[in-house]
């Protein structure tokens, strides 16, 4: 038998609690069970939490607001940056400082596909995506990392053509503290996309900050590449291009490895231990089958087989594995739905009753 519980759409706390006081009823002579119940109930007390569905619908809502709300941060801080730069650019004609100021804005437009999936990942499930929208943020992802890999792409460019054609640099003062404000503005735009995205569990997001961070290293090699030519080398400016082109592919290759995981389903092996180990102290679970975990935007979804006493009415295995579905919300942080499936112990001489399954699961 399986049971669903999606905590997105489901049962509210005081229907939860309604199956808590039935399966009492129903277990009454199942001591050990009560107790465990018992125990459950003094947990809530102690640990005041919901699963109501607004509670869930209200916790979704806030990690999209608080991603929206670093994106538009962060877009003002860069584009302010970045016309800071381009009147220090008017000035000078910098052609690095040139390079680094369109970094930048393009940077701040990379909020643009972001934005665009937290506001799709808000939208509710249908009948054709019934998982939601959330995974829009891995296909922003996929465009930030394609981003990082044009601004190394242009970087190397850059450098390479300035390698070729030396050219002095004038207004070096002025282009020096350009080139702190830039990296000024990408580090903290960076440190902070980076702590709220991790927070809320958002890849992209993470990505993204990752993304500004390259950009900081540019703007510093516009001032080390300035000292250089103020020194009389005018070969300072190429050279450090082409070391911090290196830099941002350290950089993209730490982007692109993050979005690739997520889109691939991947998750960390910890939170699965985390998973097996709550699942086998639930009272009446006698053991975990296959357990899969995958994050869908920045919530995490589990699909799980439990093995119960085979004797188990349906109404007992029910009750155990919403049992089992509590213990994986309260032990998996950011996770908000649960497949919980459960499994017969077999009985000496027992046909397996996933036989029938076997030539699909071949195939």
């Amino acid at each position: 038998m399986s049971d669903r519980h999606d905590h997105a759409h489901d049962h509210d706390h005081a229907h939860h609690h309604g199956h808590e006081s039935a399966h009492e009823h129903r277990h009454g002579h199942e001591r050990p069970h009560r107790r465990a119940n018992l125990r459950h109930r003094l947990g809530h007390l102690l640990t005041p939490h919901s699963h109501e569905t607004a509670d869930k619908l209200d916790s979704a809502l806030e990690s999209s607001l608080r991603g929206m709300r670093a994106l538009w941060v962060s877009l003002a801080v860069l584009g302010a940056t970045a016309l800071v730069q381009a009147v220090v650019v008017v000035l000078s004609g910098s052609v690095a400082l040139l390079g680094d100021t369109v970094h930048n804005a393009a940077d701040a437009l990379t909020a643009l596909p972001l934005g665009i999936a937290f506001v799709l990942g808000r939208r509710a499930a249908t009948r054709r995506f019934t998982y939601g929208y959330g995974r829009a943020e891995d296909l922003a992802g996929i465009v930030i990392v394609l981003t990082i890999a044009a601004s190394a792409a242009f970087a190397a460019w850059a450098a390479v053509g300035r390698l070729l054609d030396p050219r002095p640099v004038e207004h070096v003062p002025a282009v020096a503290v350009a080139a702190l404000a830039g990296f000024a503005g990408n580090e903290w735009v960076a440190r902070y996309r980076i702590r709220v995205g991790r927070s809320i569990g958002s890849a992209a997001l993470v990505a993204d900050g990752l993304h500004a961070r390259t950009d900081g290293f540019t703007s510093l090699a516009v001032l080390v590449g300035a000292g250089g030519s103020a020194l009389g080398w005018q070969l300072a400016d190429p050279v450090v291009g082409l070391a911090i082109t290196a830099a941002i592919v350290l950089v993209l290759r730490d982007a692109a490895r993050e979005v690739f995981r997520r889109v691939m389903d991947a998750v960390d092996p910890a939170l699965v231990d985390r998973a097996e180990q709550a699942l086998r102290e639930v009272p009446g679970v006698r053991g975990v089958g296959e357990l899969r975990l995958r994050w869908i935007g920045h919530r995490l979804r589990a699909e799980v087989a439990v093995v119960v006493d085979g004797e188990a009415t349906v109404r007992q295995a029910h009750g155990i594995t919403v049992d089992a579905e509590h213990a994986l919300l309260h032990a998996v942080p950011r996770l908000t739905a649960a497949l919980v499936h459960a499994d017969p112990a077999p009985a000496p001489g027992e046909e397996d009753p996933h036989r029938a399954l076997a030539h699909h699961t071949a195939a």
